[in-house]
C-alpha cells in the first residue's frame, strides 16, 4: 500500500528508450514521462534517468533490496515479472491482497533479516550489511539520512544502485524537479504501468512486462467501456482500520491521484474530489463534512487479515452511523485492500468499484 508515510506508517505496519540506444529518459526531468517502446532485448550497459540522477546498470541486477516504503506495489512488480530470484531482502509486507495469490507469492521472498527501524523501513547499517546491488524504494524519502536510511549518495560509495519508482521522486526529496512534481501531482493507474516497464528494461524482461502491462490495460480497458455510458456514482473510499489517521476518530479517507483515478475507471466520481493527491483529508475531514457527503457507493478497505472476516460487520457499522448516505439506504459497496493504491492490483480495485456501482 502507498500512503503519506509520515502520517500512515503505524497504520500499515498493522523517455525511455529502446535498450541499447542510450539513456532512459534525463536527469533533469527524473524519467518522469515514460516512453514505452516495442519490447525488445535489453543492451548494456543501460543509463536511466532517476529523480534527477542517472543510474547505470552493466547487467541484470542479481542482489536487490526492496525498501518498505509503505508500499507493497514494488514487490508485487517485481513478482508478476517473474523477477523474485533477483530479491535479496524484501521489506515491504503483504498480509491482504485483491490479488488471490499475491500473499502467498511475497511470503516465499527472502527478507533477508531486514526489519524496520523506528521509521518504519530498513536502517542504514542493516542495507550495507546485505551488500545488495540494487536498492528499490517506494518514494525519495526512503534514501533520507534524519529517517536513519542509507542515502543515495552514500549507496553510490558502496558501489551500489539506488531506484527510486518514478511516480513518487517528487515524495520525499527537498527540492523535486518541477517534473518529478507534475508526475506525483497526476499519479494514476498508468503509473504503475510506467514503473513494470521500467523494471523490464532494468532486468531484460521487457517482453514480461509489456506482457503484463497489456493485461492490466485490457482489464481496465474492459471495465472502462462497460461503464463509459452510465451515470457518475459518487464513491467514498475509507480505510476503517486507519481511524488513528484522523483528528476526530474517523475512518481513513482518500482522495485525489490514484484514488480519484480508480474510481473514475470504475464509473464513479470521488466523494470528495481533488485534482492531485490530498494526504491530508483524513487529518482535517470532521465529522459534519463526512456526514452530509454525498455518498452511492462506499468502499471499504483493508489493511489487515482479521478484517476480511469481518467486512459485513464494517459496512453495517457505517451504514447504521450515517444512514443519510444513498449508499446506507441501498446497501451498496464493496471492498478492496492493496488495489486502491498505486500498484499492479489497481485492477482488481476497478472491477470491484465498478461492479458494486453499475451491477452487470
Amino acid at each position: 500500500m502507498r500512503l503519506n508515510a509520515k502520517r500512515c506508517a503505524t497504520a500499515v505496519a498493522v523517455c525511455v528508450l529502446v535498450a541499447g540506444c542510450g539513456p532512459a529518459g534525463s536527469p533533469e526531468t527524473g524519467g518522469a514521462a515514460v516512453e514505452r517502446a516495442a519490447p525488445a532485448k535489453t543492451s548494456y550497459p543501460l543509463t536511466i534517468g532517476n529523480c534527477g540522477r542517472e543510474v547505470t546498470f552493466d547487467g541484470p541486477p542479481r542482489r536487490v533490496l526492496v525498501m518498505n516504503g509503505v508500499s507493497v506495489g514494488e514487490v508485487q512488480a517485481f513478482v508478476l515479472l517473474g523477477l523474485q530470484d533477483h530479491v535479496v531482502a524484501n521489506a515491504q509486507r503483504v498480509t491482504v491482497s485483491d490479488d488471490p495469490g499475491m500473499v502467498a507469492e511475497v511470503a516465499k521472498i527472502p527478507t533477508g533479516g531486514a526489519e524496520w527501524n523506528k521509521n518504519f523501513d530498513v536502517p542504514a547499517e542493516k542495507v550495507l550489511e546485505l551488500k545488495p546491488d540494487l536498492v528499490v524504494s517506494t518514494w525519495s524519502g526512503g534514501f533520507n539520512a534524519e529517517s536513519g536510511f542509507a542515502t543515495r549518495d552514500q549507496l553510490a560509495s558502496a558501489g551500489i544502485r539506488s531506484f527510486v519508482n518514478p511516480v513518487d521522486c517528487a515524495h520525499g526529496a527537498v527540492n523535486p524537479s518541477a517534473a518529478d512534481q507534475a508526475a506525483y501531482d497526476r499519479q494514476s493507474i498508468t503509473s504503475t504501468y510506467d514503473f513494470l516497464w521500467q523494471l523490464g528494461m532494468i532486468f531484460d524482461a521487457q517482453h514480461r512486462a509489456a506482457e503484463v502491462i497489456a493485461r492490466l490495460e485490457g482489464r481496465v480497458a474492459a471495465v472502462r467501456n462497460r461503464v463509459g455510458g452510465a451515470e457518475r456514482k459518487k464513491v467514498l473510499l475509507v480505510f476503517p482500520g486507519m481511524a488513528m489517521m484522523s483528528t476526530h476518530n474517523l475512518p481513513a479517507v482518500f482522495s485525489g491521484g490514484i484514488y480519484d483515478d480508480l474510481i473514475a475507471a470504475a464509473g464513479g466520481e470521488n466523494a470528495f474530489p481533488n485534482d492531485k493527491p490530498n494526504p491530508e483529508l483524513t487529518s482535517t475531514l470532521n465529522a459534519e463534512a463526512l456526514a452530509s457527503a454525498d455518498v452511492d457507493v462506499l468502499v471499504i478497505g483493508l489493511t489487515d487479515p482479521s478484517e476480511q472476516d469481518r467486512t459485513e460487520q464494517l459496512a453495517a457499522q457505517l451504514f447504521e452511523k450515517y444512514p443519510q448516505w444513498e449508499a446506507s439506504r441501498s446497501r451498496t459497496y464493496a471492498v478492496v485492500s492493496d488495489g486502491a493504491f498505486l500498484g499492479p492490483a489497481n485492477a482488481y480495485a476497478v472491477e470491484k468499484i465498478a461492479d458494486a456501482a453499475h451491477p452487470r
